[in-house]
């Protein structure tokens, strides 16, 4: 927590929820959502769901990233006032792949009392399913569209042990595992699907295979590991798929 606190209560929490199944919404985070004055959400129609789940209704406020620094600076200003507000995403932890830094960062320097609730993480969640080694790893995000783009961003990790996590859309699976491939060939990889959802689906591979439609259908949500280059490996994946329901 931020040193020189409000003595108002004003607080900021960033609550991560879940990213598909709503069983794993914790307790904690239970406590908090319904206990915030307010929400601070990046869609307010995926919030809402969440809300009506929660049987409670609160005033959201929206940050992504259309949101300007005047609005972050009138949130700020309503928290000052005395106010808990949480901090959500619409899936997973706030501040990874959304701006929510911007307004934890302003909190602090207003010396706002900041805290936060752990919980669903995509990153995290993939990489468990992967079974490859993260003591290392670097988390991407979504990288340019473009080939050379791509490329261009993956090339600094072509002998780096780190294992790699990014988010891609199912209509750019293939085109983004074939530069890959060229950067990082005989690369053993896990293609996630739908995480925590009903038609959850992990498929393991080694570059440049990749799995057919009939095995791992392009709709959905995916998050891509990349194993770490190693020095020796026991074995090596030619693709197997699972599925799990939740």
């Amino acid at each position: 927590m931020a040193e020189g606190n409000k003595p108002n209560g004003s607080r900021l929490i960033s609550v991560a929820t879940p990213i598909g199944n709503l069983g794993d919404l914790s307790p904690r985070a239970v406590e908090v959502l319904t206990g915030a004055d307010f929400w601070i959400v990046e869609d307010s129609r995926v919030s809402g769901r969440l809300a009506a789940h929660l049987g409670v209704k609160k005033p959201m406020s929206i940050l992504n990233d259309h949101t300007g620094p005047g609005a972050i600076e009138k949130y700020l200003d309503q928290i000052e006032e005395g106010k808990t507000a949480a901090l959500l995403t619409d899936g997973g932890a706030p501040s990874i792949s959304d701006p929510g830094a911007l307004l934890v960062d302003g909190a602090y320097e207003r010396g706002v009392e900041v805290d936060a609730v752990p919980g669903p993480s995509a990153v995290i969640d993939a990489l468990m399913l992967s079974g490859f080694f993260a003591q290392r790893f670097a988390f991407l995000g979504f990288l340019g569209r473009k080939s050379g783009d791509i490329r261009k961003e993956l090339l600094p990790f072509e002998e780096s042990p780190m294992t790699l996590v990014l988010f891609e859309s199912p209509h750019r699976i293939d085109a983004f595992l074939q530069v890959a491939a060229e950067i990082m060939p005989e690369r053993r990889y896990a293609l996630c699907r739908e995480l925590t959802k009903l038609h959850q689906q992990v498929w393991r591979g080694t570059l440049p295979n990749l799995p057919k439609v009939e095995e791992m259908a392009r709709r959905g949500e995916f998050t891509i590991v990349l194993e770490g280059k190693r020095r020796a490996r026991t074995g090596k994946l030619t693709g197997t798929q699972g599925l799990r329901t939740r």
